[in-house]
């Protein structure tokens, strides 16, 4: 199918690399104007100067950093400016911080980064985006979350929390704007092939270890044998987008080969076996999903 989002209005948060990246090239070839919200001001750029000279409809209105509120005011400010509503909204903006695969290496101010990042930040978005949508009474939002938040402990304590909230938020958000016929439903990628693994492995890890450490991941724990791809995702935004999901609301999705849905006969989670593989690194905040 083709022009799945014409002249829809879209706003992708993280949308400058990884699954943010893969989603809003989705978009515009499906036909819809999308804004790239993205704290990474030179990947922000470039991507959109690229789209655009191939014929898109794509705008980056600068730095749009999800913990702190003026900016996000500031790009829908510019968005309803422009264009006057915002049609979608789809919330790839997040990130790993620090360490915590354990109570022992878990730190407080750490965690509140975390929870900024991934949990406060991303509620903010969605409070502004959904005051917009009310106005005109429809709009679809996707919210993500992540295959570990009920299957720990790949990362850390506090990202699985927030993204346990973020499933939180989008039950009680889809039952709340459901009367002004507004959508609200959550991704759940599993282990995607993007820079995030860079940003979960310690900086002095060897390729050759990563690489296992992934692999292992995939046999282990993705019932279909490999790692996700970005466009994976990206696809799963585009039907929650879409009027092929207009009677669909609530859902938590599983984007995860299988995980989540299924066991794997040699899964691990219970023995933490893969999280003990990666040594903890020292606490320090990260950017968006990538």
């Amino acid at each position: 199918m083709k022009d799945m989002l014409k002249d829809k209005v879209a706003l992708v948060t993280g949308g400058a690399s990884g699954m943010g990246e893969a989603t809003v090239e989705l978009f515009v070839r499906e036909g819809a104007t999308v804004v790239i919200g993205d704290y990474n001001i030179e990947k922000g750029e470039a991507l959109c100067k690229r789209l655009t000279e191939e014929g898109y409809n794509v705008r980056f209105y600068g730095r749009m950093d999800i913990t702190k509120p003026e900016q996000v005011d500031a790009g829908i400010d510019a968005i309803i400016n422009e264009f006057g509503r915002i049609d979608v909204f789809t919330q790839f903006a997040g990130g790993e911080v620090g360490s915590g695969f354990d109570t022992d290496n878990v730190h407080m101010e750490v965690w509140d980064a975390c929870m900024d990042r991934n949990l406060k930040g991303n509620f903010y978005c969605y409070l502004k985006v959904a005051e917009q949508m009310k106005k005109r009474r429809a709009g679809s939002i996707t919210l993500s979350s992540s295959n570990g938040a009920f299957n720990p402990p790949l990362v850390t304590y506090a990202y699985h929390a927030a993204k346990a909230g973020m499933e939180s938020v989008t039950v009680n958000a889809a039952f709340e704007l459901c009367r002004w016929g507004i959508r609200v439903n959550c991704i759940i990628p599993g282990a995607v092939e993007t820079p995030f693994w860079n940003e979960v492995f310690p900086p002095d890890m060897p390729q050759p270890e990563r690489d296992k450490f992934l692999s292992a991941l995939a046999h282990q724990e993705v019932p279909m044998g490999r790692i996700g791809k970005p466009d994976d995702i990206a696809g799963a935004a585009l039907f929650f987008a879409s009027d092929l999901s207009k009677f669909v609301t609530g859902l938590r999705m599983y984007v995860a080969g299988g995980g989540g849905y299924i066991n794997c006969p040699e899964a691990t989670f219970g023995s933490n076996s893969l999280a003990k593989s990666v040594p903890p690194a020292e606490p320090m905040m990260q950017g968006e999903i990538e």
